[in-house]
């Protein structure tokens, strides 16, 4: 069966996340519900990751299985336009060797994470940004950050439904960037690894945003990793400020 690669953007609001459920709407299942449109028996489809429900993304990726030999940017066509009605969109289609996949293939993960600090309520970027009301410190936290790059045993900011069997893991990037406008603030916290826990992101997020608005020292970040307990994390910031921003493969599909 020819198989092709999604590139993937979808506005999380109104999801359940990106797993297929049989009783919630979800990105996978109105997906899949586009492909069988197409063809009746096609599989399940994979992805480089799952998002919880009201996460975003920029460029999930994901493969799926088809009986006909599809050109690619027909393919696109087609599903966009079954899948017109949600917020969803297939940005890019690439044919792809039969064992390739999008979720073993590959080599990094790559989120952003919007926070915005005005008092105002957003408009235009509501449930796209997670807003707070008082003003944050960019030094403090980018200090905070630099303890969690690195190997580390990142237990204090796991989930306890993380399903992951090792919560060892190597963070090669947390990089934050501040922009000043009338009224308000916006962070973009920029996070790459090969692969991240369960809430891993929205956990040090969480804990950043203690760190800024000065309730927590930065040092506060290296003991709250190095305790290896879930309750010295922080709070576990909401996902609508979480976009899966980018998937890196060793070989790009949607590259030439």
């Amino acid at each position: 069966m020819p198989r092709f690669a999604l590139k993937i953007e979808y506005n999380g609001t109104g999801f359940s996340g990106w797993q297929r459920q049989s009783d919630q709407t979800t990105v996978q299942g109105e997906i899949e519900n586009a492909l069988q449109r197409l063809e009746p028996d096609v599989p399940s489809i994979a992805a480089a990751g799952r998002t919880d429900a009201g996460v975003h993304a920029l460029g999930q990726v994901a493969h799926c299985d088809m009986v006909k030999d599809w050109d690619p940017n027909r393919l696109m066509g087609a599903l966009n336009y079954h899948l017109k009605a949600h917020a969803i969109s297939i940005v890019a289609c690439a044919r792809v060797a039969p064992d390739w996949h999008a979720r073993f293939d590959a080599t990094e993960r790559q989120y952003r994470f919007r926070l915005v600090c005005r008092r105002a309520p957003v408009t235009h970027d509501a449930r796209l940004v997670w807003q707070v009301g008082h003003g944050l410190d960019l030094k403090a936290m980018q200090d905070g950050a630099a303890h969690l790059i690195g190997l580390h045993d990142f237990t204090t900011f796991r989930s306890v439904m993380c399903q992951s069997k090792s919560p060892v893991k190597t963070l090669d990037e947390i990089s934050i960037v501040q922009a000043d406008y009338p009224g308000g603030q916006e962070f973009t916290f920029f996070l790459r690894a090969r692969s991240f826990l369960h809430n891993q992101v929205r956990s040090i997020v969480g804990s950043l945003e203690r760190v800024g608005a000065g309730s927590w020292d930065p040092d506060r970040m290296r003991t709250a990793l190095e305790a290896a307990d879930r309750s010295a994390c922080g709070p576990v910031c909401p996902p609508q400020g979480l976009y899966l921003s980018h998937v890196v493969y060793q070989d790009d599909p949607f590259i030439g």
